[in-house]
């Protein structure tokens, strides 16, 4: 029986680092603590580099006051403004260009309280590029 337990574990890490869109998992301070594969390809930033850092690592400056305050108040309520849905939001690469992600949000927690929260990300920019380019041509 443990053996299938490890297994399991084992299995769902592979799951988790593999899968193409970005996992990120920060604690409940804010510091990331899970970094994918796919995390390493749309942020740029290595697992090595992020983990262990503040989500200000891919946070707009100008997006992090409303980022903390949401945050913040997601982790003290034990609730999510979305509950899990997507939404569009602009990221930070390594690079120093900005991205558009889609973003979902959940809260992790034991039976006592909020542990953290993961985020599931993909890149978006070039989809939302085509659509603001045939808006402003139809104009």
């Amino acid at each position: 029986m443990q053996d299938d337990t490890l297994a399991a574990a084992a299995l769902a890490e592979r799951i988790l680092d593999q899968m193409a869109e970005a996992l990120v998992y920060s604690d409940r301070d804010g510091i990331i603590r899970r970094w994918n594969r796919g995390a390493e390809q749309l942020f740029g930033f290595s697992a090595a580099e992020a983990l262990g850092r503040s989500l200000d690592l891919i946070i707009p400056e100008s997006l992090r006051e409303a980022h903390w305050r949401g945050f913040d108040a997601a982790v003290q309520s034990g609730r999510t403004r979305l509950n899990g849905r997507p939404t569009l939001t602009r990221a930070l690469h390594r690079a120093g260009h900005r991205l558009y992600v889609e973003m979902s949000f959940a809260l992790v927690a034991d039976a006592e309280s909020v542990l953290g929260s993961v985020a599931v990300a993909r890149d978006v920019t070039e989809k939302v590029e085509r659509e603001k380019a045939a808006q402003q041509a139809s104009r």
